[in-house]
């Protein structure tokens, strides 16, 4: 049959503090996985708090990659994230094992799924530096209006504090003639080079709400201003990727004397809430997701785990 031709992947998802990790432990055990990261922030050392990182005790000796590997001033990006991986699968193919990708980029996961090209044309230099100068003179927001002039569909779909996406976009464009968000589209028809089963761990809003939360309460409880400090005397700045992750930009902006430690925490757990809101609309609209609710199953988690392993069944992985 095709499907034997094809290689397995399983994908355990879910907006943040659902619960993905302790799931993906019991999932990779039952099945013989290793687990690789999605996740934008837990591939960097010396981020341990503010990422929710796994702890070795917690990993039950199962494989993990992509944890704890890039050093806070290298650059992480999608393309990157492709390449770690792929190479990831390939060490845990030549072991008799089955890949799970967990994390919540939602991104990531889908440009390994589809196999997404994102092959650079080195082009034009000159037009990146004006661009990022723009930025600095007149701020993000006026670069991603001039994105949403060229490219609409991109300007709703890239935040315009994310000044490095918002400007690969606008460099696409300038460089091909063609929207990013078009080209994005077609290479998302493609199939999958994989055999996959993709799994969207959900919870009711409100009950995610309050363990988002109590999860902000408990990194500040285990030294969440104590970790960023570190950073930043180890010369990490805002203008690095990692420094503009959830939990560390805000906490920056204590320890610069621009926000109280109260306010701080207040936009933590906002824009924390924000973020899964905006993870869940992110996999309603990718294909062929099997939803898991917890509340469906009364958060039984053995529950969980045993209509996980009859989907992983029914599609002979």
């Amino acid at each position: 049959m095709e499907h034997n031709s094809k290689k397995p992947v399983v994908v355990l998802t879910g907006p943040t503090s659902v619960g993905k990790t302790k799931a993906s432990i019991g999932l990779a055990r039952a099945i013989g996985g290793e687990i690789i990261s999605a996740d934008s922030m837990q591939v960097y050392k010396h981020m341990d708090i503010g990422s929710a990182k796994i702890r070795p005790e917690e990993m039950n000796g199962i494989p993990h990659y992509l944890v704890d590997v890039l050093e806070p001033w290298e650059e992480f990006h999608v393309v990157r994230f492709q390449q770690m991986a792929k190479s990831a699968m390939e060490k845990i193919y030549a072991n008799q094992h089955i890949p799970i990708i967990v994390g919540g980029t939602g991104f990531y996961i889908q440009a390994l799924l589809y196999d997404i090209d994102f092959t650079e044309n080195d082009g034009d230099d000159g037009y990146r530096q004006a661009l990022e100068e723009e930025a600095r003179e007149h701020g993000a927001q006026a670069l991603h209006d001039r994105l949403r002039r060229v490219d609409p569909a991109a300007a709703d779909q890239i935040h315009a504090n994310n000044v490095k996406r918002v400007i690969r976009a606008l460099e696409f464009y300038h460089q091909t003639g063609e929207q990013i968000s078009r080209h994005n589209e077609k290479e998302r028809q493609k199939e999958s080079p994989y055999e996959f089963v993709y799994f969207v761990l959900n919870d009711d809003r409100k009950r995610l709400y309050d363990r988002i939360d109590r999860r902000v309460d408990q990194m500040l409880a285990e030294g969440l201003v104590d970790e960023v400090k570190a950073l930043q005397d180890m010369g990490c700045t805002r203008d690095m990727v990692s420094m503009q992750g959830l939990g560390y930009k805000e906490i920056l902006a204590y320890l610069c004397g621009e926000l109280s430690l109260e306010e701080a925490v207040y936009l933590l757990k906002r824009d924390t809430r924000h973020f899964a809101k905006r993870q869940i609309t992110w996999f309603k609209r990718e294909r062929e997701v099997i939803w898991i609710s917890k509340g469906d199953y009364e958060y039984d988690e053995d529950r969980i785990l045993e209509d996980m392993l009859s989907y992983i069944r029914e599609k002979h992985l």
